[in-house]
């Protein structure tokens, strides 16, 4: 265990452009592949809660697949304006094994 991290699996369990979600330290997580690159989001979305990672990414846009909200998954911030954000965490790749943040980072 690193400082402040949790190792959530081996790089090899997220296929590319594609999500899945693990929790740590009391929150639950989407993860996402885009195109290699990972992003970690609360999988929550603020309008009522709806999964985030099993909303489309598009673009580095994830839509919820409730009421069609959307997110930057770079920043968290709603596309739509400044209203409504998501939760990130830092996450990065070390030796083949993925390490979540175990709180979300400070914006």
């Amino acid at each position: 265990m690193r400082d402040g991290f949790v190792c959530i699996g081996d790089r090899s369990a997220l296929a590319r452009n594609a999500a899945i979600v693990r929790s740590v330290g009391g929150y639950e997580v989407a993860i996402f592949d885009v195109d290699g690159e990972l992003f970690a989001l609360e999988n929550s979305c603020p309008h009522q809660g709806g999964p985030l990672a099993e909303g489309s990414v598009e673009r580095g846009i994830v839509t919820c697949p409730w009421h069609a909200w959307r997110f930057n998954l770079r920043t968290g911030c709603m596309t739509l304006g400044d209203f409504a954000r998501v939760a990130r965490f830092a996450i990065f790749v070390d030796e083949g094994r993925i390490w979540l943040g175990e709180e979300p980072l400070e914006e």
